[in-house]
């Protein structure tokens, strides 16, 4: 597997066992199930060659097409015709009602001019390693907005220095780091996207290397600038240092921490925010046995593990204006048996609905290191897709999604209500101006900036 297969959003899959992309189905699939899957292409046209049956339109077309000397660009163009083609007889057979991409999204008074999200994504680029965004920032998430994008949801920003999961981790612990994001946010309005920021503490899987620093998949030193790390429990994840169990007084202390966050969030301009419960970082380690051995209140049972993120939603919720929008990350499950599932997340995402949550952040794994996670593209839509249809809240999809066809048929078909474009969007910056025209949808209709309207496809 490559470099680029081994992360996905900000969650690392550096140290998991990761199978071979085409070797992989979900857990759910058994082996007579995969014995069912439609044939390849080749397959088929093989299987047709041996009984002599007619070739396609498509193979007529395309032999026709390679025979008269078309250039590359040429079938570049009839595949873009094929992809328009087939997206339009996908929407046919579904409910007129249901949104395209570029339908727009709103979320209590704010308004996204899609469904095409950049999710957060880490770039560890606080180099000063106070926590401030740099011009790098600057220049990453304006782009992004320019490029289509309808809400860009900024990476994991620490609510206190020691829940960075680098030492170049952002952050908005202290008031001083407000006016630092004020001109990044305004960029990001400016250019017509929604900006959102994902508040986060990294817990037991806080104060790790990264290509910044050094002690990459490792704990940092302390004299390299590392710090001791707290979690639920005295649980080290994988081979990193053990941390030590928070008190009950630290954890209504951290309420407070992702509160006041929130509140710096709103006055630096963000329009939304998004709490990072899922890829083992501290919440998601409250909510997982595997991670939680307390037997007080913040332990046990559902209801127990999971109060730690009520109360952090409530104070989120508490600390910014009611037309704010409040997502929550969540990981569906996280692929170790035994542990968190795709039914205490349906059942917890009905709880946080009733707690003013507007979006469910679907995603996968983290909590555990060495275990098997089935990545192939499209792996996590099932589970947004039962969040949706079981806690009547509206989710973003994401997992390895980066073709636009790809991605309208997951609206098409009623699996989310957003999708979020990770690595894709890392290589192409203006994903949602390409995918548009992929799709036929007419230029007037696209979100160019004024700016770039005489570049348009």
């Amino acid at each position: 597997m490559s470099n680029d297969d081994l992360t996905h959003e900000n969650f690392d899959f550096r140290g998991f066992d990761v199978p071979d992309l085409k070797a992989v189905t979900l857990a759910s699939s058994s082996d007579s199930d995969q014995s069912k899957q439609p044939k390849t292409k080749h397959e088929d046209a093989s299987k047709n060659r041996k009984h002599g049956k007619k070739k396609s339109k498509s193979d007529a077309r395309s032999k026709k097409r390679a025979g008269a000397g078309k250039t590359s660009e040429s079938f570049d163009d009839y595949e873009d015709y094929e992809e328009r083609e087939a997206v339009s007889k996908a929407d046919k057979k579904v409910s007129k009602d249901r949104p395209g991409l570029f339908a727009p999204m709103t979320l209590r008074e704010v308004t996204v001019r899609n469904r095409i999200w950049l999710p957060p994504m880490c770039t560890y680029s606080s180099f000063a390693r106070d926590g401030r965004p740099t011009p790098f920032h600057y220049q990453h998430y304006v782009s992004r907005a320019f490029g289509g994008f309808g809400m860009v949801i900024v990476e994991s920003t620490a609510v206190a220095p020691e829940g960075r999961i680098t030492p170049c981790d952002l952050g908005l612990w202290e008031d001083g780091q407000i006016d630092a994001w004020r001109w990044i946010v305004d960029g990001i309005r400016e250019a017509g996207a929604v900006p959102a920021i994902q508040l986060n503490h990294a817990g037991r899987k806080a104060s790790t290397g990264c290509f910044a620093v050094g002690y990459d998949g490792q704990s940092v030193p302390e004299e390299a600038g590392g710090w001791p790390t707290m979690a639920p429990s005295e649980i080290a994840f994988g081979g990193l240092r053990t941390p030590r169990a928070l008190s009950v007084d630290e954890i209504h202390g951290l309420v407070g921490a992702f509160a006041a966050a929130a509140g710096r969030a709103v006055a630096a301009g963000f329009q939304a925010i998004q709490i990072h419960a899922a890829h083992g970082y501290l919440i998601s380690q409250f909510l997982d046995p595997l991670s939680n051995e307390r037997d007080d209140e913040y332990g046990g049972d559902l209801t127990g593990r999971s109060r730690f993120l009520v109360e952090v939603v409530d104070a989120v919720r508490g600390a910014v204006p009611e037309g704010v929008p409040v997502l929550v990350r969540i990981s569906a499950t996280d692929w170790a048996a035994g542990g968190w599932d795709l039914d205490q997340t349906i059942a917890l995402s009905k709880v946080l609905k009733e707690h003013g949550v507007d979006v469910m952040d679907v995603s996968t794994g983290g909590i555990m290191s060495g275990v098997s996670i089935p990545v192939k593209p499209n792996y996590q839509v099932p589970f947004s897709e039962q969040v949706k249809a079981k806690a009547d809240i509206p989710v973003t999809a994401v997992g390895l999604i980066t073709k636009p066809k790809q991605a309208a048929k997951i609206l098409a078909h009623g699996e989310a209500d957003a999708v979020e474009i990770g690595r894709a969007a890392l290589r192409d910056p203006y994903w949602p101006l390409r995918a548009a025209n992929k799709l036929g949808i007419p230029s007037t209709e696209i979100p160019y900036a004024p700016q770039y309207v005489a570049g348009a496809y």
